[in-house]
């Protein structure tokens, strides 16, 4: 047996910082594109609940009833990115003119805080994943240049609405420790939240998040079974209805998969040739292409 011993060295962690803030704004029911979030000087993160009500009977204590418990923060930075403005009640009616007061667009966010002990200041990070958000308004103070000038500081208090979590509760925030993490595995994860040379920056649900950390390393994919349209006029997007897509894994066994990507995401042009479907398990990323047909739109 060993006895407790206390701030050894290496020992002594903390954790400082924000950086690296990502905006993912709803579209369409789903995640879109992440934005980079330059400015970003404080996010307070805020749960709330949990809170005991105690019942009594014969005479006695008999248990504690825990309320749900909910997810807040507050966000703060020197700017902010051109599509937050609708997650902030804001729509341009024409080119440098926004109305406020509008219908406040759902988003995710994503930021780092900096990991440190006693002899490594940059020893590693934490990633941390915030899901449905909803912006409350904020108060705005202008004050007049002096000789001490300041820069605004935006300030945003945020509710949110938790996701699934497979065999879990739901939770509206996912947290990665790049010190705890497989090197690779969060290099692939990396790569899907801030997008690289093949993929745009994309929020994943806890589901595809734990998958891409903890699964199987896929070897290949392959769409066993087309999707049932093919065809498209310029403008439409493509529809995965009746696709099958199967996963080899590194141990040999395969399973169709649903939590796939598929590029182009948006409207699709007469260039369009093809699909690009994109899966990621165990740290590895795989693709394969579905030909489709694009004609002119009449007219």
């Amino acid at each position: 047996m060993a006895k407790l011993q206390w701030d050894q060295t290496g020992e002594r962690f903390y954790e400082t910082g924000v950086s690296k803030g990502v905006l993912y704004p709803v579209t369409d029911g789903a995640y879109g594109k992440g934005v980079a979030w330059n400015g970003l000087t404080n996010v307070n993160e805020s749960p709330e609940g949990a809170e005991a009500t105690a019942l009594y009977a014969d005479n006695i204590k008999y248990l504690n009833l825990i309320s749900n418990e909910t997810f807040k923060a507050t966000i703060e930075a020197y700017t902010y990115p051109d599509e937050f403005a609708e997650c902030n009640g804001e729509i341009a009616i024409a080119t440098g003119v926004i109305v406020g007061q509008q219908k406040r667009k759902t988003f995710g966010f994503s930021y780092q805080t900096k990991i440190g002990n006693d002899v490594d200041t940059d020893l590693g990070y934490k990633i941390h994943l915030v899901y449905g958000g909803v912006a409350a308004p904020s108060q705005k103070g202008y004050n007049t240049v002096n000789d001490s000038p300041e820069a605004i500081t935006f300030s945003w208090d945020v509710s949110t609405t938790p996701v699934e979590v497979p065999g879990m509760k739901p939770t509206a925030l996912l947290t990665i420790d790049s010190t705890k993490v497989d090197a690779d595995k969060l290099a692939a994860l990396e790569a899907v939240l801030y997008g690289d040379n093949s993929n745009d920056p994309r929020l994943p649900l806890p589901a595809e998040v734990a998958e891409i950390i903890t699964g199987k390393t896929v070897s290949s994919i392959t769409i066993t079974t087309e999707p049932t349209k093919t065809s498209y006029t310029e403008g439409e997007t493509f529809d995965s209805t009746g696709m099958v897509v199967t996963a080899t894994y590194a141990d040999t066994t395969s399973a169709a998969v649903t939590n796939y990507t598929v590029t182009p995401s948006g409207a699709l042009a007469t260039t369009d040739t093809a699909v690009t479907v994109s899966y990621t398990s165990g740290g590895a990323t795989k693709t394969a292409t579905q030909a489709i047909t694009v004609t002119a739109a009449q007219g």
